[in-house]
C-alpha cells in the first residue's frame, strides 16, 4: 500500500511541476532583464556627419536667449547656448566633424571643449567634469567621438551640458542649427 501511495504522489508531482516551474522561470527571466537604473545607448543618434552631443534621452534646462536664473547672481540672463541634462558623469560626444581648438578650463564654462567645424562654425561643450576630457587641442574628431563627461564646472548650478553653436565668433541658437541637420533638440 505504501508503494502505491508513493507512486501516486510521484505521478502528481511529475504532472504539476511544469505548471509551477514554467511560470516561475518566465517571471524570473522578466525580472532579471528589467532596467532599474539609467542606461543610455552606446552612441548618440547621428544623421550624416552630425549627431546629438548626448546619447539617449535628456531633459532640457535653459534655452537660447533671455533666461534669467533666480537666485544666481553670477549667471548671465542672456543665455547663449542650450542646456541638456543627464546624470553627472555621462559621456559628452562631438556633434560634428572638426578639429579641437580648446580642451580645458575656460572662464564661465569651466572644463570645456570647442570644435572648429570649418566655414565659421564652432561648437562648445561646457561645464564638463574636471579630469574627464578625452581629447586634445589639434585632434580631429567626428560626430560621436567621446569628448569628456557631463559635470558642473564654471558658472553652473548643477550637472548639465552647455551646448553652444558659434558662427564667425557669435553665438547662434543651437535649436534651428541642429534642426536643419535633421536633429531637432527637444
Amino acid at each position: 500500500m505504501a508503494g502505491l501511495v508513493l507512486l501516486i504522489v510521484l505521478a502528481i508531482a511529475v504532472a504539476v511541476t511544469p505548471l509551477v516551474a514554467i511560470p516561475l522561470a518566465v517571471a524570473g527571466q522578466a525580472a532579471s532583464t528589467a532596467v532599474t537604473e539609467y542606461s543610455p545607448p552606446d552612441l548618440p543618434v547621428a544623421k550624416g556627419e552630425w549627431g546629438y552631443p548626448l546619447a539617449g534621452s535628456y531633459s532640457t534646462g535653459r534655452g537660447f536667449g533671455y533666461h534669467p536664473v533666480k537666485g544666481c547672481a553670477y549667471c548671465p540672463s542672456d543665455h547663449l547656448g542650450y542646456d541638456m541634462d543627464q546624470p553627472c558623469g555621462v559621456t559628452v560626444y562631438a556633434a560634428g566633424p572638426g578639429e579641437v581648438i580648446n580642451a580645458g578650463s575656460m572662464p564661465g564654462w569651466g572644463n570645456t571643449v570647442r570644435i572648429d567645424h570649418g566655414g565659421g562654425v564652432v561648437t562648445l561643450y561646457g561645464h564638463m567634469a574636471w579630469d574627464s576630457l578625452r581629447v586634445d587641442v589639434g585632434e580631429h574628431v567626428v560626430a560621436g567621438t567621446p569628448l569628456g563627461a557631463e559635470g558642473s564646472t564654471g558658472k553652473s548650478t548643477g550637472c548639465h551640458l552647455h551646448y553652444e553653436v558659434q558662427f564667425d565668433g557669435v553665438a547662434i541658437d543651437p535649436e534651428p542649427f541642429m534642426a536643419a541637420r535633421g536633429l531637432p533638440l527637444r
